[in-house]
């Protein structure tokens, strides 16, 4: 048998037979392994035959005996899974449907917690707003537009408001999950509280506690008086120490919960060191420009220093009554560790050991330029000035002297405070005056 090699053209219309060989080949004879490959099948079907023949009475009690096998597995099968169907049925009606009921029920009461704990932080504030309202109309011209007969000034009012505002401002800061003051953002009437009541009561507040600072004088030598009494003495003390701890008490706290424990223990009243250098600055500024008008038209000079002079004996009895003035633990700041005094803290933005040196020699550094221009502009008023160089010289001295002087307000012990050596003080003043005069 020859096997038959068809003879399909190529891409190059040439038959595969000749691709793929000579044409010098031998014939290839496939009769002699074609027969064995047959007579090897027909022995392997007549081999399974034969077993199959043998073997079929043990291999059909063995598929019956593995069918009833698996048809008993079966029926235990059927009777564990009823079984646990059943389980889970009782299960379920008696853990799940228990168990989803008790979670709605908690979450009811959660809520309900909340609505609770929002309810008491809501009330609790709104009782410190009328509170805030009722201790503002203490304060005369504030809280109460009209005032009503006999009503008095209550300055200690304002410092029952700065604890009060503290008391909300601690309320709304604890804003966190799980804080009082969580969630009250969201509540109406807390906005309408802030507001019209708790925002305009903190501007009152400073503002009025500002003006007490501005306005504090306790010397009565441009009065030319000395009638002031101790009640009067006493009731301005009392009234600016208010004002003090108001400014101290409501001065901006860092959030607790966003800054670290470093940065509070640098914290510093800003508002109340920011109005006592407005009181300095103001009494400053005007020293500066009536003493150099003063120095142009000499008639006037004698009360120009006059107010100079009750000027720094203001500033006298305010530095006493700082030093003898202790802050009070701030209740947003429990860690903080105060200072001594009110008056510390202020010499120390000021970098001076004293606020009558602080004040003289700022005078005396802007007071020098006013002369120089005053000379530079010539005319009837220098020579005027140069000519009584000798009576300028001493008008200032006995000007820094007396205005060194501790007011007549002042107790023995708060005049042993601010006494002392102020003979620096006079030279650099008489310095800056008459040393631009030339000889």
């Amino acid at each position: 048998m020859h096997a038959v090699i068809p003879a399909t053209p190529d891409k190059n219309n040439r038959p595969i037979v000749l691709t793929t060989n000579n044409p010098t080949d031998t014939p290839l004879d496939l009769s002699t392994p074609l027969s064995r490959v047959l007579f090897d099948a027909q022995e392997i079907n007549t081999h399974i035959d034969t077993l199959t023949t043998k073997s079929a009475l043990p291999l059909l009690t063995h598929t019956q005996e593995q069918t009833a096998s698996s048809a008993r597995i079966v029926q235990e099968i059927d009777s564990q899974v009823a079984s646990l169907n059943d389980g889970y049925k009782r299960l379920e009606k008696e853990v799940l449907v228990r168990y989803e009921t008790a979670e709605e029920v908690k979450a009811v009461a959660l809520r309900l917690w909340e609505t609770v704990r929002l309810g008491r932080s809501v009330g609790r504030c709104l009782q410190l707003g009328r509170q805030l309202e009722i201790q503002l109309a203490e304060v005369a011209g504030t809280g109460n537009p009209v005032k009503t007969q006999g009503q008095k000034e209550d300055h200690r009012a304002l410092v029952r408001c700065s604890n009060t505002l503290l008391g909300l401002r601690e309320l709304f800061y604890k804003n966190g999950p799980g804080e009082e003051g969580h969630g009250m953002e969201r509540v109406e009437v807390i906005r309408t509280l802030q507001n019209t009541t708790i925002t305009p009561a903190e501007r009152v507040v400073l503002s009025k506690s500002q003006q007490i600072t501005r306005e504090f004088s306790m010397s009565n030598l441009s009065t030319g008086t000395n009638t002031t009494t101790y009640a009067q003495t006493a009731d301005t003390k009392s009234r600016t120490t208010s004002a003090l701890l108001s400014l101290y008490l409501l001065s901006p706290v860092p959030d607790a919960s966003k800054t670290s424990s470093k940065k509070f223990e640098k914290w510093e009243p800003e508002l109340l060191l920011h109005s006592l250098q407005d009181y300095l600055r103001t009494a400053l500024t005007s020293s500066l420009a009536s003493l150099s008008r003063a120095l142009a038209t000499l008639p006037t000079l004698d009360r120009t220093l006059l107010e100079i002079s009750a000027r720094c004996q203001n500033i006298l009895a305010l530095s006493s009554l700082l030093s003898t003035t202790v802050p009070p633990t701030h209740p947003l700041l429990p860690s903080f560790l105060p200072p001594p005094n009110f008056l510390q803290p202020l010499l120390t933005s000021l970098e001076t050991g004293s606020l009558a040196s602080y004040f003289w020699r700022t005078l005396a550094g802007g007071l020098s330029t006013k002369v120089m221009e005053i000379m530079n502009r010539g005319g009837v008023s220098a020579r005027t000035l140069k000519s009584n160089r000798n009576g300028v010289r001493d008008a200032i001295r006995e000007c820094v002297i007396r205005g060194s002087q501790a007011p007549s307000g002042l107790g023995e012990k708060e005049r042993r405070g601010v006494e002392g050596n102020w003979e620096r003080e006079v030279a650099v003043m008489v310095g800056s005056v008459v040393g631009s005069l030339g000889r």
